[in-house]
């Protein structure tokens, strides 16, 4: 039986900037970050007040600022590709996310950076968004791999990253400090190229079914 029923999913390449694209799925769109988004970037992170949570870094009033710039300077050094995610339903932002860890002579790299406010966390949003990345990293990049890490006390994230098809590959330990100062232990996942036929036709079937996907 067919898995590929969700097609209306489209990637769009801005031919000045390969740097920049805009990826466009049913529910989300991801644009590409750039200064003029701090303010709606922190009107999202205030939904759930997002920047209180110690097991991943949102920006919250006082580092808005830094975490954009720190962000497009990355996408100027040619290692970070970061996006605002906006709903389709309501035009506003809803979140952020990126490509980082670039390394193009091994064709790989890190979604990363990624959060959603309160108010969409149960949606279809971060799967989609998900797919879109995946299939611009393997399709249009030529990825061989992908890898998502995360805060080894981070359940929540945990499971989500699973869910979308990666493989938990092992422990890091101490793999960075946090704002708190406390030691982490991150959790590596990954996808590679030759699960990606399987993973993708996965996330297409979870679309297809709607919304709650």
């Amino acid at each position: 039986m067919s898995t590929t029923a969700f097609t209306t999913a489209s990637t769009t390449v801005l031919p000045a900037d390969e740097m920049r694209p805009t990826l466009v799925g049913r529910s989300v769109e991801l644009h590409p970050l750039e200064a003029h988004h701090a303010p709606s970037l922190l009107a999202a992170a205030a939904d759930g007040e997002l920047w209180n949570l110690k097991v991943t870094v949102v920006p919250g009033p006082e580092t808005i600022g830094g975490y954009v710039d720190k962000a497009v300077q990355g996408r100027e050094d040619g290692t970070v590709m970061p996006f605002v995610l906006v709903s389709r339903a309501t035009g506003k932002v809803v979140g952020s996310t990126r490509f980082w860890k670039i390394d193009r002579a091994n064709r790989k790299l890190e979604i990363g950076h990624t959060w959603l406010s309160a108010s969409v966390q149960r949606s279809s949003i971060n799967t989609e968004a998900k797919y879109l990345l995946l299939t611009f990293a393997f399709e249009t990049m030529h990825c061989v791999r992908v890898q998502f890490t995360t805060d080894e006390l981070n359940e929540k994230s945990r499971a989500a990253i699973l869910r979308i098809g990666a493989r938990q590959e092992g422990i890091v330990r101490h793999e960075r400090i946090m704002p708190d100062g406390r030691k982490r232990n991150s959790v590596r996942f990954s996808i590679i190229d030759d699960e990606w036929p399987e993973v993708k036709a996965m996330l297409e079937s979870k679309l297809a079914r709607g919304p709650s996907a």
